[in-house]
């Protein structure tokens, strides 16, 4: 019997790739999808060997999202995990934002989570399965120039709640939300190569760090296994007690 497959959408960088690591170790054939940096799908097709493949896809592209969601179904199986992690940054004041600035980023962070479960979870439904959104802490509280991307998150926290409601009891969905994690889009963003700046952002969190990639993937080996299958249609926040709602 071959290992269960894992999708992961934005699996070859950042929280992304700790992510499809876990998976690996835990067993997993993964399939990381990617938008548009090659080189760092190479570099984690290389490291990780046969076990992780990559494929280039838009989620934010219905079609597209349909034609290689049937394509995956043929040649890997039915998975047995769904990863939705990629997303679109695009931060401007609401003032000066486009009507293409907000399309980009809520056709990736929401709709793109609609395409892709609509074209694998239906086949996950017959043996099972688990669907893991990846939300943002400003899909709660919002913040300046984010119009469009705290709108995104938020809704993916009801579209979480929706899927749970209505693909129970055969796949469980659950929102996986990170903190400030250490990571080179949150050190470039937040200036975190400032020690000033860094020591800003770590004097907000209760446990006085940063943290660490794996301790999201720690939330996803939970949210994954056996231990949380009592658990769906709920959020789990990964971020050192910064946020305690």
């Amino acid at each position: 019997m071959s290992p269960p497959l894992a999708v992961v959408s934005g699996g070859t960088r950042g929280i992304g790739l700790a992510l499809s690591r876990r998976l690996v170790k835990l067993g997993h054939r993964v399939v990381a999808l990617y938008h548009s940096d090659a080189a760092a799908a190479c570099a984690a097709a290389g490291e990780l060997g046969p076990v992780l493949r990559v494929r280039r896809l838009d989620v934010a592209d219905a079609e597209a999202v349909a034609r290689v969601g049937a394509e995956l179904l043929a040649t890997h199986g039915v998975p047995r995990v769904l990863v939705n992690n990629a997303g679109l940054n695009v931060d401007r004041p609401f003032l000066s934002m486009t009507t293409d600035d907000w399309r980009r980023v809520v056709d990736t962070n929401l709709s793109g989570v609609f395409h892709l479960c609509r074209a694998l979870v239906p086949a996950m439904l017959d043996k099972g399965g688990v669907v893991v959104n990846i939300g943002a802490t400003t899909g709660i509280r919002p913040r300046r120039d984010g119009v469009n991307y705290c709108a995104s998150k938020a809704g993916l926290l009801q579209l979480t709640k929706c899927l749970a409601l209505e693909l129970a009891p055969r796949v469980r969905v659950n929102c996986l939300i990170p903190g400030a994690i250490e990571t080179e889009e949150l050190v470039t963003r937040f200036r975190l190569d400032d020690p000033r700046a860094r020591a800003r952002m770590v004097a907000e969190i209760p446990q006085a760090r940063i943290g660490d990639p794996e301790h999201v993937a720690d939330a996803l080996e939970f949210l994954v296994g056996p231990a949380s299958a009592y658990l769906t249609g709920q959020k789990i926040i990964v971020d050192g007690g910064q946020f305690m709602w």
